[in-house]
């Protein structure tokens, strides 16, 4: 039995080179599902709120030095970080790694002195809502409607107090 290849995590900024095949991968699916170019909602945030002195991180897990799973946390308000651009290369999903993803992220923003984390998925990505229903988030809106009657999906999840390194969530 061969084991799994061992996964790095690294906080890089959006300007790193290896965050582009999230975002690249990100705008295929975005314009394969909606049917419209992705490039306005890809671009939405500027790439300083996903760094530490704006409140957010990005980070990406590596396999032998390439990207294959990554997602980013902005600030959204003096307690809650917001989810963006979760994402798992095409070639490695059915691996956990959104999950492995989404727990480095909810640790990072607790110990930065979050204590919620908000997100929003389009009602055209039932795995993603699989995702975040999975790993504990709370829907804020009716898993019984058609999601396409809803459009972005929220959800919330309170995060766990963590040992604070001194790291505060950006005023």
């Amino acid at each position: 039995m061969t084991s799994a290849p061992e996964l790095t995590v690294v906080h890089v900024p959006v300007s790193d080179p290896r965050v582009r095949p999230l975002l690249s991968e990100l705008g295929h699916e975005y314009s394969t599902r909606y049917g419209k170019d992705a490039h306005a909602e890809i671009s939405r945030y500027p790439d300083e709120e996903f760094t530490e002195p704006h409140g957010g991180l990005l980070l990406l897990l590596l396999e032998g030095g390439e990207p294959v799973a990554g997602g980013a946390f902005r600030r959204y308000d003096a307690t809650t970080a917001e989810l963006k651009r979760i994402w798992t290369h095409s070639a490695h999903r059915r691996r956990g790694l959104a999950r492995r993803v989404v727990a480095e992220l909810e640790r990072e923003a607790s110990v930065r002195g979050y204590r919620r984390v908000y997100l929003t998925t389009g009602p055209r990505q039932p795995e993603a809502r699989g995702l975040y229903l999975a790993t504990g988030y709370t829907p804020l809106f009716d898993t019984e409607a058609d999601p396409e009657t809803i459009g972005p999906l929220p959800f919330e999840k309170h995060l766990a107090v963590q040992e604070h390194t001194g790291k505060a969530p950006a005023q």
